[in-house]
């Protein structure tokens, strides 16, 4: 087990929707935590909480190794959680070379400064369910083959084998995390169902959605994801060189979640609109966490209580998005 107080910890993407939460959780155990950021975003979780004054930030792109290296190297990191993406979905398919560019040249540039940091002893990768692609056999289980195929999720898997290699190559301490559709308070990805939802009924406007409703997905809350990476690094051990699968297990359609988004904030008045007009979008995804369970996880918020902790962040922020 890690004892957090004053490890040398550093979270790429920490500005990001998951990246926010989880330096937060490191902090609040005492790590002494380095954000590699790209980009400043003003209305970032990272911000709004208070984290980033807590924090060592370092400006870069993941692209540009002699800034991962400096990183790694001048706050003598330990420990690395590597969330840092491009995660829109939608910008990945019009966009696909700055998505791979991000997700697998910056994927090994990070793992290549594990490997020759000093002071360096685990990482953990962020992957995700989309890694798995459009299969038959559901649930998913870590066995699954990854047949990811769309550019976002062709990244993943490519993310994935690179982890891989540098784990058998290098003995690099490496686990990985494929989350389901993580959602929750900070997302400012509006082309997520979750916070387009909940934005549109803090505005009273239609909830507006693109797909035909019936796809079913698997969800997590964001503060059981922060910690699922931080309990991956704390049993590397059992680990190592391993990935694992995070989710509730128990998948809905995009119509019954947003009734329960309706149910979260109140507003039973809400006007629907099913535009059935979605591309590209894998029918069914849910996830087995059984193996996840075994090394210790446990998910301590079901989906009715996280979209109500979810709707009362967007609430207390409203004026961000009015």
């Amino acid at each position: 087990m890690v004892g957090w107080r004053g490890r040398n910890v550093l979270v790429t993407g920490a500005n990001g929707f998951v990246g926010s939460w989880l330096a937060e959780e490191l902090v609040s155990r005492g790590a002494k935590v380095t954000a590699l950021i790209r980009d400043i975003i003003p209305n970032s979780n990272l911000n709004l909480s208070g984290t980033a004054d807590r924090v060592s930030i370092v400006r870069g792109s993941l692209t540009d190794y002699k800034t991962v290296e400096r990183a790694f190297n001048e706050y003598e990191i330990e420990i690395c959680f590597h969330l840092a993406a491009q995660a829109i979905v939608g910008v990945a398919n019009r966009s696909p070379i700055s998505t791979f560019e991000s997700n697998i040249m910056g994927t090994w540039d990070l793992l290549e400064a594990c490997r020759t940091a000093r002071h360096f002893d685990r990482v953990i990768v962020a992957s995700s369910d989309k890694a798995y692609g459009d299969q038959e056999k559901l649930p998913y289980t870590e066995d699954s083959p990854l047949l990811g195929t769309y550019p976002y999720d062709a990244s993943k898997v490519c993310a994935e084998a690179i982890t891989r290699s540098y784990h058998k190559t290098y003995g690099l301490k490496a686990a990985v995390a494929r989350c389901a559709n993580i959602y929750g308070g900070g997302d400012l990805n509006m082309s997520r169902l979750v916070p387009d939802m909940m934005i549109s009924l803090l505005n009273g406007k239609p909830l507006v959605i693109r797909s035909d409703g019936k796809m079913e997905r698997d969800y997590i809350y964001v503060k059981d994801a922060a910690d699922a990476y931080v309990l991956l690094a704390e049993q590397i051990e059992n680990a190592n060189g391993q990935a694992f699968n995070f989710g509730a297990g128990k998948p809905v359609t995009v119509l019954d979640l947003v009734k329960m988004i309706i149910e979260a904030s109140g507003r039973k008045d809400a006007e629907m609109k099913v535009l059935g007009e979605a591309k590209y979008e894998i029918k069914k995804q849910y996830l087995d966490s059984s193996k996840a369970r075994k090394l210790g996880w446990q998910p301590k918020h079901g989906l009715s209580d996280g979209l109500k902790e979810t709707y009362a962040w967007y609430q207390e922020h409203q004026e961000l998005f009015s």
